[in-house]
């Protein structure tokens, strides 16, 4: 029996690396994003998580995906960025960031958790703005924020099943997201690699490789795990 990567949001940045990694490694991977992930043997469902009843429509597959299968990984991946802030912001866009971030991981999770096996393991990927703020990014922070309790939550819940949790935080990373939601401005880019300990950004790569540790490693049950290359703080 293989082990199986359920991952939402993996056509590109984090998720797609993350996909690709435990492809690479004998994990047989189930995409669910609205784009597919061009990875060949990556199993896609097209699947747009701001849509009511998206469960429904896909839970025949995501379940049959599933079958005889041995652990069971699934990361919340998925998010959206948008530039907003207290003053201005829409309920519409915070509602579709919250479905993302915080309603499609729950569907998932009631859908899943039944279907785990000891050993499987649910991680969250959160980002350095779920423990703190910055300006202009108001519906990304709550969502953020709250995906870190969601993940105390799950290992609360799940105390004694064997399934072990996380909520891991990149820093900046070499996305496209991150690159779309700077304008493409290469002067603050470049301004950002400065600020982090090497003097880069985090590859896509590397928080794969990291996302992987973790599902693999029931010690850090219940963690939040900053992963930013020591960035520094103004």
């Amino acid at each position: 029996m293989k082990d199986t990567l359920i991952i939402t949001g993996a056509s590109r940045g984090i998720g797609k690396a993350t996909a690709i990694h435990f492809a690479k490694n004998k994990w047989n991977v189930v995409n669910l994003s609205r784009n597919p992930c061009s990875y060949k043997i990556v199993n896609n469902l097209t699947v747009d998580l701001t849509e009511k009843g998206w469960n429904v429509q896909h839970e025949e597959s995501i379940k049959k995906a599933l079958k005889d299968c041995g652990r069971i990984s699934l990361v919340h991946n998925a998010g959206l960025l948008v530039k907003d802030s207290v003053c201005d912001m829409s309920i519409g866009t915070l509602r579709e960031v919250l479905e993302i971030s915080l309603i499609a991981p729950t569907i998932l999770n009631n859908m899943i958790i039944p279907m785990m096996k000891k050993g499987s393991s649910i991680l969250y990927i959160g980002s350095t703005l779920s423990e703190k703020a910055v300006r202009d990014t108001a519906s990304y922070v709550t969502a953020k924020h709250g995906v870190n309790g969601l993940m105390r939550a799950t290992c609360q819940d799940l105390h004694g099943k064997g399934i072990h949790t996380a909520c891991i935080c990149p820093g900046f990373t070499e996305t496209e997201m991150l690159f779309t939601h700077l304008g493409e401005n290469q002067h603050i880019i470049d301004t950002i690699a400065e600020s982090m300990s090497e003097k880069r950004l985090i590859q896509p790569e590397e928080m794969a490789e990291f996302i992987f540790y973790c599902a693999n490693s029931p010690v850090i049950n219940g963690a939040t795990l900053h992963a930013h290359l020591g960035q520094i703080e103004h």
